[in-house]
């Protein structure tokens, strides 16, 4: 019995490390607000900005307006320049004070999931609050457009969403051209398993990429899985989207047992080592993020 509660223990703490983990990347995935959005003031110079979001830190820069921002959280890391900005919180915990000590005249989060700090942020007076949140690669020209809209560089923000707009296109077209579509494993994590589902960001890249998400037959963003699942669905393709610590991913799935009679297993179509900025955070990089997916879908 000491043995059976003992296991029932570590299931649950390692299912609610799993949820924490998750929370994480879910938050780099959105949706496009279509809410109206008035043009920038520039009558006392520029906005003072602070991000909440990876991905629309990544925008703001994107479109020329990263000099704006005076705040981001401490999980804004790209670009480069992003580093320069001063701290105002942590991805999904935003620090009120710290954020009115920069004084900021717009704050920019994409669909907080701690709504009390959301609906605290709405309250606080001193700077509008607007959300840009994209769920999938088809919102992310809305949220460029938004953008531009807000902070005054409509011109290189409309540019970058036309320039997506036509490079999703011409991948759509080729992903329907493609028959008998290769069928991909996203594993998320490993211990235990966790895939996306349909309703996952990444799911849409695979699909942009001329692939089958195997985790599609589920209504869900991320969802957990065990090993004979996925041995039954005997995917073509592998992406491990983690680090594992000792050996590669890509090494720790081969050894797995049962797994050797995998197709992608059998036939060295396993793969990490992936930047998961650029596959779980919606932004000016999908393009080249679906390209990844492609080649190694279509190797």
């Amino acid at each position: 019995m000491c043995r059976y509660i003992r296991s029932r223990k570590s299931v649950l703490r390692s299912n609610i490390f799993i949820l924490t983990v998750l929370s994480g990347l879910l938050l780099f995935t959105s949706g496009c607000s279509r809410k109206p959005v008035g043009r920038a003031e520039h009558s006392k110079g520029k906005l003072r900005i602070v991000s909440l979001a990876p991905s629309v830190t990544e925008m703001l820069f994107a479109i020329g307006a990263g000099d704006q921002l005076v705040g981001r959280t401490s999980a804004c890391n790209l670009p480069e320049a992003a580093l320069r900005v001063p701290v105002t919180g942590a991805f999904g915990r935003p620090s009120l004070e710290v954020i009115a000590s920069v004084r900021p005249d717009l704050v920019i989060d994409a669909d907080l999931s701690n709504q009390d700090g959301g609906n605290k942020l709405s309250t606080t007076g001193g700077f509008r609050r607007e959300t840009i949140s994209c769920k999938t690669p088809d919102e992310i020209p809305s949220a460029l457009h938004k953008l531009g809209r807000l902070t005054g560089h409509e011109e290189r923000a409309d540019s970058l969403a036309l320039s997506i707009s036509n490079g999703l296109a011409n991948f759509r077209l080729n992903a329907d051209k493609g028959n008998n579509k290769k069928r991909v494993y996203l594993e998320i994590w490993d211990s235990p398993l966790w895939t996306g589902g349909s309703e996952s960001y990444i799911s849409a890249l695979i699909a942009y990429g001329g692939g089958r998400n195997i985790g599609d037959v589920v209504r869900k963003e991320y969802f957990e899985i065990s090993p004979e699942w996925v041995i039954r669905q005997n995917p073509e393709v592998i992406a491990c989207m983690y680090m594992a610590k000792n050996i590669s991913a890509s090494g720790k799935i081969k050894s797995r047992y049962g797994w050797d009679q995998v197709a992608a297993v059998k036939n060295s179509r396993v793969y990490d080592r992936f930047d998961n900025s650029l596959f779980l955070r919606p932004g000016p990089r999908v393009l080249q993020g679906i390209e990844q997916l492609r080649q190694i879908i279509h190797k």
